[in-house]
């Protein structure tokens, strides 16, 4: 699978439906298949809203989730994509597993830990995982470790 090269990056295909990306303490499980049901921003604000010091924000008509002044999650205007915060070490490999489920972002947002995936190609489970991960990188190691 690409990115299994890259130092700190192994990707190892599972008996149970997923593929997993382990980066250390970050692990992602990406479904190898496309969902079923496409998730909505219903379905994230629900969980988001749930995380401790999280809250939305509409920015340029733009619906995204902050911690304090730091954004985690942001939706595009028409609400299919997803931008969340990720390690950028590592979202090349990412991008590299999964290329018609996740994208690089926009060129003026490569310098942030972002990456872009389209809401279309995850359900539920999996844009669970990656709302929780996307939080715990804003928040506090105690914060993080508590959920």
């Amino acid at each position: 699978m690409p990115g299994a090269g890259l130092p700190g990056v192994a990707s190892v295909a599972g008996t149970d439906g997923f593929s997993r990306i382990n980066r250390g303490p970050h692990k992602l499980r990406v479904m190898r298949e496309k969902a079923d049901s496409p998730v909505s921003i219903h379905e994230v604000r629900k969980l988001a809203l749930t995380l401790p010091r999280s809250y939305e924000a509409l920015v340029r008509d733009r619906v995204k989730f902050r911690v304090g002044r730091i954004v985690y999650l942001a939706f595009s205007r028409d609400e299919t994509l997803m931008g969340f915060a990720f390690p950028k070490e590592e979202r090349d490999a990412l991008v590299a597993s999964e290329p018609d489920k996740f994208l690089l972002p926009k060129q003026s947002d490569m310098r942030y830990n972002w990456v872009v995936v389209r809401l279309d190609a995850i359900d539920l489970t999996e844009m669970r995982e990656i709302v929780i991960d996307a939080w715990r990188m804003v928040v506090p190691k105690f914060l993080a470790e508590a959920l």
